[in-house]
C-alpha cells in the first residue's frame, strides 16, 4: 500500500518480495553501527523480521515501519516510519537507509513527507526518535525535522538521545 511520495521517493508498506532489501540494511556494518541488536544471518531471517516484526506491527498498530522506494532505480534503499514502542508509551520515528544513499538529502526528504501521514495514521500529537550517541547523520535529520533532544535513556543496553516534536 502507497502511504506518501516525494519527488524522488515512494514510502509504502513493506510487503512480500521485501526480504532481500531488508536483509542488505540489516547487514551492513556501516548501517548497523549506531543501532541496537545483532545483524540479519540470512534471508530466511529477514523473512522471519518481516513477517514476526513489521507485518505484525500492521496486524497490531495499523501501522509499522514503510519501506522506502528509490524512484530512479525502483530499488527499495531504506526504511522510515512510525513504530509504537512500548517501553516509552509512544510512536517513535525510524529510518535507516543504505550507505550508498547517504549524504543526498533522501532521509530528510523521506521523513518530512512522513510526518502528516504519521500524524493522520497513528492519531498521535507528539513522536519521538531515539537516536544512539555519536549518529550526528539521524541527529541531523531529527533536528531538522524539528525534533528536540529531550532527555537520555537506554534502548537494548545502549545509550540514546530521545528527541520529540509535536505533530
Amino acid at each position: 500500500m502507497l502511504i506518501t511520495e516525494s519527488p524522488r521517493l515512494i514510502l509504502r508498506q513493506f510487503r512480500d518480495g521485501d526480504q532481500q532489501a531488508l536483509f542488505a540494511m540489516n547487514s551492513t556494518p556501516e548501517v548497523l553501527r549506531y543501532i541496537p541488536g545483532e545483524p540479519l544471518k540470512d534471508i530466511e531471517e529477514a523473512g522471519q523480521v518481516l513477517e514476526k516484526v513489521i507485518f505484525a506491527d500492521y496486524r497490531k498498530y495499523g501501522y509499522g515501519r514503510w519501506a522506502v522506494e528509490h524512484k530512479a532505480d525502483g530499488k527499495v534503499i531504506g526504511f522510515c516510519g512510525p513504530k509504537f514502542l512500548p517501553e516509552f508509551g509512544k510512536v517513535e520515528l525510524g529510518y535507516r537507509y543504505l550507505p550508498e544513499y547517504w549524504g543526498q538529502g533522501l532521509g530528510y526528504e523521506a521523513a518530512s513527507h512522513a510526518l502528516p501521514k504519521i500524524k493522520a495514521i497513528c492519531a498521535v500529537n507528539e513522536l519521538i526518535a531515539l537516536i544512539m550517541d555519536g549518529n550526528l547523520g539521524s541527529e541531523a535529520i531529527a533536528l531538522k525535522l524539528g525534533m528536540l533532544p529531550q532527555e537520555e535513556s537506554e534502548l537494548m543496553g545502549h545509550k540514546v538521545r530521545v528527541f520529540s516534536r509535536s505533530l
